[in-house]
C-alpha cells in the first residue's frame, strides 16, 4: 500500500496513511536510484535540534528496503552498516537516495545515503544486504513465534 505521495507503507504506517518517520515522497528515477524526500520529526530528536541516531539507522533501513519494493520483490534487511557523517538536523528537508548496488542468489546488495535538500551536504550513508523472502515470510514468523512459549 502507497500513500498519496507514492511512499510504500509498512504495516505500521497504513493506517495513518502516511509515514510516521518522516519519509514524505518517493520516486524512481530512470536508474533505478529511489529518491525520497524526508524529514526528521520534532519526536526523534536526539540531541538540541538533531535526530536520534536511531531514527537515522531506522530510516537507512526504510531507505535501502524501498530500493528493492519499488521493483515488486519483498526482501528483509540482514546486515546494515550505517556511517554518521554529521548531525542530523530535525524539522529539515532532506533527501535520500538508494541503490541496487548488486545481487546475488537471494541477496541484494543495497546502498543509500541521506543528504540536506539544500545543498547536498552528505550527513548519513549505509551498505545493507536485503535477502528476499517468500510472500508467506511473516506468517511462517509467526508460526514459529507461537512455538518459543511464553515468557
Amino acid at each position: 500500500t502507497s500513500s498519496e505521495t507514492g511512499v510504500l507503507l509498512c504495516q505500521g504506517c497504513r493506517a495513518a496513511g502516511r509515514c510516521r518517520m518522516g519519509l514524505l515522497r518517493e520516486t524512481q528515477r530512470d536508474d533505478d536510484v529511489v529518491v525520497s524526500d524526508l524529514v526528521c520529526p520534532r519526536d526523534h530528536e536526539g540531541g538540541p535540534n538533531v535526530a536520534h541516531g536511531g531514527w537515522t539507522a531506522g530510516m537507512l533501513d526504510e531507505l535501502v528496503g524501498h530500493a528493492v519494493l519499488v521493483r515488486g520483490d519483498f526482501a528483509v534487511t540482514g546486515t546494515l552498516e550505517v556511517i554518521f557523517h554529521k548531525p542530523m538536523p530535525i524539522e529539515v528537508p532532506l533527501i535520500g537516495t538508494a541503490r541496487i548496488d548488486g545481487e546475488e542468489g537471494r541477496r541484494a546488495f543495497v546502498s543509500a545515503r541521506i543528504e540536506l535538500a539544500r545543498n547536498g551536504a552528505l550527513l548519513a550513508s549505509a551498505k545493507a544486504i536485503l535477502v528476499k523472502r517468500p510472500a508467506d515470510h511473516f506468517q511462517r514468523h509467526e508460526a514459529w513465534l507461537a512455538t518459543q512459549g511464553e515468557q
